[in-house]
């Protein structure tokens, strides 16, 4: 669970930090790093948005990329002087791209009170053993984005919508989690889009909601599959299989990792039943809503401990298959309908 807990503590922070700059509170050093993109991005435009009113931004914005700077240029552009306005903005984006990246420590320890300077990584992060990381962490701020796994996007989603004043129902921030994966800044967007489509007044975002404006149909996902499968409905199961199979960027990899997450929780909660836990305790230890319970209660019953384990190793081995190996002649869509066979009959 730690790497939830890195992106709860992330989303706490970073709309701190957002309060604070549009009220025009700024610190003076920012680094946004991180796998995930979508925090760092967010919060340096709402800095390049909120340090400097327009007529001011001539003389004292400067935005430049990693490749194209040094440390040196960095630094004298970050010593300057503000004119005719209370701070100066100095942005490097793409900072990662740097060959001089550490030397900006040298600036760092000592920053200058009216600049304001903005270190934008892309998906990467700086050396935490280094000179660079732990100046800032003394004399600035570090936004350290961590990447979500699949199976946190619906918690990260419902918070989300939570921010925004809104609410999402569970299955509803389970199909956009499968549409979106694992791309925030994908779910803003389409987050926005839709809200521009929805009647004033809506206080929750539906199944129906997401359809209609994402673009993605419940009926065949892999989160309506993975339904089926924990029902033993295998009529549908197979329905939803081929259909999946048949999409132009269908990768089997890609429809195993939700079924592993699926079969692996089945497994889990296997191991609590011998100590009885209470339903709150059963979600958190799986890590969906407990909305979805009842399908797991129906899971439990229909994969006894052998079974969900034998799963898990059918799911491996076609996932071994689907990146090349050991697969014959038989297609991504082939091997996928025979996975599904084999685990609606363990």
């Amino acid at each position: 669970m730690a790497a939830q807990k890195g992106y709860i503590e992330t989303d706490r922070q970073v709309r701190s930090i957002l309060e604070d700059v549009r009220r025009g509170i700024f610190k003076c050093v920012y680094l946004l790093m991180g796998e995930e993109p979508y925090y760092p991005e967010l919060v340096c435009n709402a800095i390049l948005e909120n340090c400097l009113q327009d007529w001011e931004k001539d003389f004292n914005q400067t935005v430049c990329f990693g490749a194209d700077v040094t440390a040196e240029t960095v630094i004298t552009a970050a010593r300057r002087f503000p004119m005719m306005a209370d701070r100066q903005l100095v942005v490097v984006k793409e900072a990662q791209q740097m060959k001089s990246l550490e030397e900006l420590a040298l600036y760092c320890e000592h920053p200058l009170d009216s600049t304001v300077l903005v270190i934008l990584m892309h998906g990467a992060s700086a050396d935490k053993r280094r000179s660079l990381y732990k100046t800032v962490l003394k004399t600035g701020v570090i936004v350290d984005s961590p990447a979500l796994r699949d199976y946190e996007m619906p918690q990260w989603i419902a918070s989300y919508y939570q921010g925004r004043g809104l609410k999402i129902h569970p299955e509803a921030a389970q199909l956009l989690a499968e549409s979106a994966g694992t791309d925030l800044g994908k779910i803003a967007v389409e987050t926005d889009k839709m809200l521009k489509n929805l009647p004033e007044g809506v206080q929750e975002v539906s199944v129906e909601d997401i359809e209609k404006n994402v673009g993605v149909s419940r009926q065949w996902s892999v989160f309506e599959l993975t339904k089926c499968l924990s029902y033993r409905q295998a009529s549908s199961a197979l329905k939803i299989a081929a259909h999946i199979g048949e999409t132009p960027r269908f990768a089997l990899p890609m429809v195993i990792a939700p079924l592993f997450t699926h079969f692996s929780r089945i497994l889990k909660y296997h191991a609590l039943m011998p100590s009885r836990p209470s339903q709150g305790d059963v979600a958190r230890v799986l890590g969906v809503n407990p909305y979805f319970l009842k399908e797991y209660d129906a899971a439990l019953r229909n994969y006894s401990l052998p079974q969900a384990m034998r799963a898990v190793s059918l799911l491996s081995e076609y996932d071994f298959k689907g990146k090349g190996g050991d697969a014959g002649e038989a297609t991504p869509a082939e091997l996928f309908t025979e996975l599904v066979v084999k685990l609606l009959n363990i």
